[in-house]
């Protein structure tokens, strides 16, 4: 008797619960488990509290934009769908300065708050990148309405600006009223300029003009302090380093000044397929390498797949339609290199004498070449086409363990034999990208992380798991897989590196960057010393030192 009268002192009850015998009648109920019931009513108290902690503050904070409390499980979710960590608050901003006001607001509260603070863009990070447990979320897309996009034509030195929330499919339809596109980009346009720019933003074009971080003039950031600072390669460009390819860490792109090329208004898009992995990387090596050569280069791997390239045909025209017909894909391990040359109508007959040159350097399998010709856009958003289909079909919004790895040249074999020949048995659950570039195009003062070596290639996992599946398509499976891919790269020793990275320890993510962590934790003691923002990286931890 004496432990349960201690016991419920000890928790505090309310008077009014006393003096009420509502503890009486839980005895009553609920007999020995009674004390247990009690509990759980105080801890929904606790946590309300600690909402109306937060919450009641927040709303008196002078923003233009509203804070958001109910109704905002939908950004606990994001593409990966795999981790939903729950945010007290969600933030629509009209202007930079209601972000800097809500980060400086947390930052005051000091270490004794766990409050963190996440920008989302469209939510398409894989592990909860973009989430904040109890904490704020900021809805990007909502400086929309403030800051349109804003072209300015200036010959070779054309930019436009726009803001973190952005959406590149939206930045190429307005560019293009102007006949002007940017250089470089992502396969899926439907991105936020602030989610690839704060990680690097790669695709077929990377190999000749860099990702697109290093397509940028200028940006605006709000650091984890609550302050904003413009920032370039002559202005803050300590900061302006850090947060292209930061993670997040350093401050919250708010504005960015992209650069701009014409736009051409057509693309011969070309398909051809190789079996042997040697000359499929010569090959992809060769035209990057090339003076003249493609605009676009990427390649794909293909394993155990029936009827490819009558798939193909929906899109593509055979070389030759016979000789096609007659090729098999069944059981086969096949690499596919994409190419893509840019045209306009006027070029059309130069662009067909000059792709012939190109393809007759090359060593493929003459009877598996497919070319399309496709607007520009129609190319740039081909993905898109894919998302409506599974959309449609309910595939979209489904487990996608991805996993992309950056590996040296040097390495690439020794990969391909053990993954491709062994650990992977088809690919029926998600296209596998393989495709170099060249590490001068990327900046080494960025927070990126990229291999030692000249070129190295992207290899991105981009698998499905199909909900109440079994075998290859269920996660565990794909999880499973993944972890044998980087264990065997860990024990070769590869010298490779995740891009979009995820780990779950600070000692990992202090071998990951390499030479890069001392700088890394610097900056970050500098711009984000309470390690407020992107939380959901989990690099840093609020509670925790991190120098």
């Amino acid at each position: 008797m004496y432990q349960k009268q201690k016991l419920e002192k000890q928790y505090m009850m309310p008077e009014f619960i006393r003096n009420n015998n509502i503890v009486q009648h839980l005895k009553k109920y609920f007999g020995k488990n009674y004390m247990f019931f009690f509990m759980s009513i105080m801890a929904t108290q606790i946590v309300q509290c600690f909402f109306y902690s937060i919450s009641a503050p927040l709303e008196t904070l002078q923003i233009e934009g509203d804070f958001n409390f109910r109704d905002i499980h939908h950004v606990a979710r994001d593409f990966g769908n795999r981790y939903h960590f729950h945010p007290i608050a969600l933030l629509h901003p009209k202007s930079t300065y209601d972000i800097a006001k809500t980060v400086r607001h947390v930052f005051e509260m000091g270490t004794s708050s766990e409050v963190t603070v996440a920008a989302r863009g469209c939510g398409h990070a894989l592990q909860g990148q973009s989430q904040a447990h109890r904490g704020i979320v900021v809805d990007m897309g909502s400086l929309g309405s403030q800051y349109p996009i804003q072209v300015h034509v200036d010959g070779e030195f054309s930019y436009v600006d726009v803001h973190g929330g952005e959406l590149w499919i939206n930045i190429l339809e307005e560019c293009l009223k102007f006949g002007l596109t940017p250089k470089s980009w992502t396969d899926y346009l439907h991105l936020s300029v602030g989610g690839t720019l704060s990680n690097a933003g790669i695709s077929g074009q990377a190999f000749l003009h860099g990702p697109q971080i290093s397509n940028v003039h200028k940006l605006e950031v709000v650091t984890g302090r609550g302050e904003v600072f413009n920032c370039s390669q002559n202005q803050n460009a300590e900061l302006f380093h850090s947060v292209l390819g930061g993670l997040g860490q350093f401050g919250i792109i708010t504005k960015a000044r992209i650069s701009l090329q014409p736009a051409p208004t057509m693309v011969k898009w070309i398909r051809v397929l190789y079996s042997d992995f040697t000359t499929f990387v010569r090959d992809q090596e060769h035209l990057i390498s090339s003076k003249t050569t493609f605009d676009y280069v990427e390649g794909f791997v293909i394993i155990n797949r029936t009827g490819l390239l009558n798939n193909w045909r929906t899109s593509f025209n055979p070389q030759d339609p016979v000789q096609a017909s007659q090729f098999t894909s069944d059981g086969k391990t096949l690499f596919c290199l994409e190419m893509a040359k840019y045209i306009n109508h006027n070029e059309v007959g130069v662009a067909d004498k000059e792709i012939k040159h190109l393809l007759s350097q090359l060593s493929y399998i003459s009877s598996t070449l497919f070319i399309a010709e496709v607007p520009y856009v129609k190319f740039l958003d081909r993905v898109h086409e894919s998302e409506i289909k599974l959309r449609s079909k309910g595939l979209w919004e489904v487990p996608h363990p991805w996993l992309n790895l950056l590996i040296p040249k040097s390495s690439i074999h020794k990969f391909s034999e053990k993954v491709f020949g062994n650990i992977l048995k088809d690919t029926s659950n998600g296209p596998i990208l393989i495709y170099p570039v060249h590490k001068s195009k990327w900046d080494n003062r960025t927070s990126v992380v990229t291999p030692e070596e000249d070129v190295f290639y992207l290899v991105a996992f981009l698998t499905s798991a199909i909900p109440s599946s079994t075998g290859t398509n269920c996660l565990d499976h794909i999880l499973s897989q993944n972890e044998r891919i980087l264990e065997f790269c860990k024990a070769a020793n590869l010298g490779v590196k995740q891009y979009l990275p995820h780990y779950s320890t600070q000692k990992e993510w202090k071998t990951h960057f390499g030479p890069k962590w001392q700088v890394f934790t610097q900056m970050k003691a500098t711009y984000d010393p309470l390690a407020i923002l992107a939380p959901g990286q989990r690099i840093f931890k609020k509670s925790m030192p991190f120098l």
